[in-house]
C-alpha cells in the first residue's frame, strides 16, 4: 500500500469544456480544460483523471486532438476514460501523452480486452472504473454514465476485474457524486479487503478529512471533483487543491 496519499482531481470533459455534474446529471460549465490544467500545474497536483462524460453513451471516439493539447500542457500524469472500446483507440491515446486508460462500459461485454491490453502495455496502465448506486437497499453496478443497470454488486465486479488483470480499480459512488457528503467507506473497505490491486475512491469528498478517512481505510488514491472546482457554500467556481502541508498530515493514525 502507498505510504503517501494520492489526491487526484477528476475533470469531466463535455463539449470541449470542463463541466461538473451531481449524481451524473445536469452538467454545469466550469471552464476551459487547458486553463484549468495550468492552474493545477501551479498547485503541483499529484495526477489528473479526465473523463469524457458522453463518449460512451454516444459511441464517440476520444477527442485525441484535445487530449494531446491537454497532456502537452500538464506537468502531472494523466489517466483518461470515455469511449474506449478498441485496441487502436488505446494506442492512439498513449500517443497523445496519456499515461493510463480507464475502462468502464466496454467491460460489460468484452472483459477479454483487459488481457489483450495488459499483454501489450502492462497492467500498470489499465484502470477499471466501477460506477455504482444504492437504491431501495440494493447496490448495483451501472454502465454508460449511469444509464444501464446490471445485477452485479460492486464487490463482485471488483473481484472479477482484479482477476482479469487490471492494475487498479476506481470505485465511484454516483449516489454521492457531487454531493460533498463523504466517501462510501464501507464499500471501499470491502473492496480493498477483497482485491490485491490498488483502489481509488471517488464520489462524495468534501474535505481533507474525507481523504484521511479513505486513506485509513485502504484507498491508494482519493479522487474528487466538486471539492477542487467549487468554493462552498455557494458553489462559486474556484479551482483549488489542498496545500502540501495539509496532504502531508494525512496518515493511517
Amino acid at each position: 500500500m502507498n505510504l503517501r496519499p494520492r489526491i487526484i482531481p477528476v475533470i469531466l470533459l463535455h463539449r470541449q469544456g470542463v463541466y461538473k455534474t451531481k449524481n451524473f446529471k445536469n452538467p454545469s460549465y466550469i471552464g476551459d480544460p487547458l486553463n484549468i490544467v495550468k492552474i493545477f500545474n501551479d498547485k503541483e497536483v499529484d495526477e489528473l483523471i479526465l473523463l469524457d462524460i458522453e463518449a460512451s453513451s454516444k459511441s464517440k471516439d476520444p477527442d485525441y486532438k484535445s487530449l494531446y493539447d491537454i497532456a502537452g500542457e500538464a506537468f502531472m500524469p494523466i489517466a483518461y476514460g470515455g469511449g474506449i472500446n478498441r485496441l487502436d483507440q488505446v494506442e492512439e491515446l498513449f500517443k497523445t501523452g496519456i499515461e493510463k486508460i480507464i475502462l468502464n462500459s466496454v467491460l460489460l461485454n468484452d472483459l477479454n480486452i483487459v488481457e489483450k491490453l495488459v499483454a501489450i502495455y502492462g497492467s500498470q496502465s489499465i484502470v477499471a472504473n466501477i460506477d455504482y448506486k444504492t437504491s431501495f437497499f440494493r447496490t448495483r453496478v451501472y454502465f454508460y454514465g449511469g444509464r444501464q443497470k446490471t445485477n452485479f454488486h460492486p464487490l463482485e465486479w471488483a473481484v472479477k476485474l482484479a482477476e482479469c488483470g487490471v492494475g487498479e480499480i476506481m470505485l465511484n459512488s454516483f449516489s454521492r457524486e457531487g454531493t460533498s457528503i463523504g466517501y462510501d467507506l464501507d464499500m471501499l473497505k470491502k473492496v480493498v479487503d477483497s482485491v490485491k490491486v490498488p483502489v481509488i475512491i471517488s464520489g462524495g469528498a468534501g474535505s481533507v478529512l474525507d481523504f484521511q478517512s479513505a486513506f485509513q481505510n485502504g484507498a491508494s488514491g482519493m479522487a474528487a471533483g466538486s471539492m477542487f472546482v467549487y468554493k462552498q457554500p455557494h458553489r462559486a467556481v474556484l479551482i483549488s487543491y489542498p496545500e502540501r502541508t495539509e496532504i502531508d498530515k494525512i496518515s493511517y493514525r
